[in-house]
C-alpha cells in the first residue's frame, strides 16, 4: 500500500479533499477553557492593547501635534511608529519572534538594507535634482531662449 493511504498519519487529510483540515479534525485545543486555550487569549489580548496604543498614538500625533512640529520630525516619528507595529507583527503574527536569530538576521537585514536602498536613491535623486536646476549651463541655455 502506498503512504498517503495509511491513516495513521496525518499527511492523507493534506491530499484531495482539505476541507477536513478546516473542519476541527485537526484542531489545536479540543477544550477552550483549558489553561492553554486561556493563556492564549491573553496573549492575543495583550497584543490588541500594544497595537492598540501606538496606533492611537499616531492618530493623535498626527491630528493634534503634527501642524506645530517640523515636518522631519513628525515624518520620523511616524515612521518609528510603523516600523514598531510592523517588527511586532511580524514577530507575534509571522511567527519570526519564535525563530531562531539567524533566521531573523536572514530576513531582517535585507530589509533594513533595502529601506536604506530606497532613502539613498530619494536623497541622490534630489541632489541630482538641485544640482540640476542650478546649473549655470542651464541658466544660460534658459538665458539665450529667452
Amino acid at each position: 500500500m502506498s503512504g498517503h493511504h495509511n491513516h495513521d498519519s496525518i499527511q492523507h487529510l493534506y491530499e484531495g479533499d482539505q476541507s477536513k483540515l478546516y473542519s476541527g479534525v485537526l484542531q489545536h485545543h479540543s477544550d477552550v477553557n483549558s489553561e492553554e486555550s486561556k493563556t492564549q487569549v491573553k496573549r492575543i489580548w495583550k497584543i490588541f492593547w500594544i497595537l492598540l496604543v501606538i496606533t492611537v498614538a499616531e492618530v493623535i500625533m498626527g491630528m493634534f501635534f503634527s501642524h506645530q512640529m517640523p515636518k522631519a520630525l513628525v515624518a520620523f516619528f511616524f515612521l518609528a511608529l510603523t516600523i514598531l507595529k510592523a517588527g511586532y507583527i511580524v514577530a507575534v503574527f509571522m511567527h519570526l519572534g519564535d525563530e531562531f536569530k539567524n533566521f531573523m538576521v536572514t530576513v531582517l537585514v535585507p530589509l533594513v538594507l533595502f529601506v536604506w536602498f530606497i532613502i539613498a536613491f530619494l536623497a541622490d535623486g534630489g541632489f541630482w535634482l538641485r544640482m540640476n536646476d542650478s546649473s549655470p549651463a542651464r541658466n544660460t541655455i534658459e538665458h539665450v531662449a529667452k
